[in-house]
């Protein structure tokens, strides 16, 4: 039987040669348009989720979380510390659980106030469809003998939406981490752990605590890169961009009259990234310089998670007419697989430079005073841990 040729060609107004149209050389000012934009960015940003707005104005208190003895003892030893890690979403994870065991091993009931005051999950918590159902394997199992509580940014793939499983982006993350009162929830139940649900104000928030004011955003859901700015393309959300420029205007101004806490900055998607195929996200941080230069006052650090390696850059920053020199940590390596990272260190143009990395389970141990910010990675193998980096900042 003869094969029939097509009786006519498809009216196709636009053929690509490639999968998709920006496998070129030519640089993105002399490209021509296509319908899905002149580079990968473009086609990230018209895809971009909701953003939830926030209760209470954004804005937490330590004490919401650990009560106001735990604030008290903290105030009394002179020092904030807390743990920080992201990436760790993984079915039934032994390495999630490894990590979290070291942690547990920093705490000392003997001394209250050089407990870490929480766990700061820089996103990624659950991956994949039935959201709400992992909760229990993915998230309270790993952590059910660590004593400290638990924030949260939401990363990616917390965002991510499946039809009949995870209509609603962000809604898991929510039930867990923004409920309206703290309880015991159904996944923990289940599997007899007592954790309860987390009351941040939102998916992102302004943490009021000792020694620090402590910043947490949402970078959105896709891929990579991340932004502050929420979807669709044809109604674009600054909601998140404007309520970070204010709360920055009220840290800067509560210095003039108070003392001079440190500023953390925090997102899941990494301004500079080196690792795997995880890459840096310029627009990102465009935004949060914008709103920083606005305000007047820029972070001391900033923490990322996405890239599942461990790397550090320094960055110098000139704000206000001040320069300071600020690390930028990505940790991204609480259990979910490791990807690769070069350890060649050096610059990456002239204000910043590549500093450490490493490719390698583990967590950052945090520690604030008056007068420093110091920040601690630990690795994690074989049921060990092992200090492998550190940085410091004097205030």
């Amino acid at each position: 039987m003869a094969i029939k040729s097509a009786d006519k060609k498809p009216t196709t107004a636009y053929v690509m040669r490639y999968a998709h149209p920006f496998f070129t050389s030519t640089p993105h000012a002399t490209r021509p348009q296509t319908p899905f934009g002149k580079r990968m960015l473009d086609w990230a940003k018209q895809q971009l989720g909701p953003i939830p707005k926030p209760v209470r104005a954004g804005k937490m208190g330590l004490a919401e979380i650990i009560g106001d003895k735990g604030v008290s003892e903290i105030s009394q030893a002179g020092e904030i510390r807390f743990h920080a890690t992201g990436d760790t979403g993984n079915l039934h994870s032994q390495s999630a659980e490894n990590v979290s065991q070291q942690m547990a091993a920093d705490f000392d009931v003997n001394h209250p106030g050089r407990n870490p005051a929480f766990l700061f999950h820089l996103g990624d918590v659950i991956y994949g469809p039935h959201k709400s159902a992992s909760y229990r394997d993915e998230f309270y199992r790993p952590y059910k003998g660590y004593p400290g509580k638990i924030i949260a940014v939401p990363g990616n793939h917390d965002g991510e939406t499946f039809p009949g499983t995870d209509p609603t982006s962000l809604q898991a993350f929510l039930d867990n981490f923004c409920a309206k009162s703290a309880a015991v929830p159904p996944a923990a139940a289940a599997a007899r752990i007592l954790r309860e649900t987390m009351t941040q104000p939102g998916v992102y928030w302004w943490l009021d605590s000792p020694f620090l004011d402590l910043i947490g955003l949402y970078s959105n859901f896709a891929e990579g890169p991340g932004f502050l700015e929420g979807g669709p393309a044809n109604k674009r959300d600054t909601q998140q961009i404007t309520w970070l420029t204010t709360a920055l205007e009220t840290i800067a101004a509560s210095r003039k009259g108070g003392p001079r806490k440190a500023l953390m900055i925090a997102t899941h998607h990494p301004p500079f990234s080196n690792g795997g195929d995880h890459g840096g996200s310029p627009d990102l941080l465009a935004e949060i310089d914008k709103a920083c230069g606005q305000a007047g006052i820029g972070p001391d650090a900033f923490l990322s998670g996405h890239s599942h390696t461990y790397q550090r850059y320094s960055r110098q920053t000139t704000i206000a007419g001040k320069t300071a020199q600020v690390p930028y940590v990505v940790c991204g390596v609480g259990g979910r697989g490791l990807q690769s990272v070069p350890t060649a260190t050096g610059r990456v143009n002239n204000n910043v430079s590549f500093e450490k990395s490493a490719s390698e389970f583990g967590y950052l141990l945090v520690i604030v005073s008056a007068h420093s910010l110091q920040i601690e990675f630990c690795t994690e193998t074989s049921g060990s841990k092992k200090p492998f980096d550190s940085v410091k900042v004097a205030l």
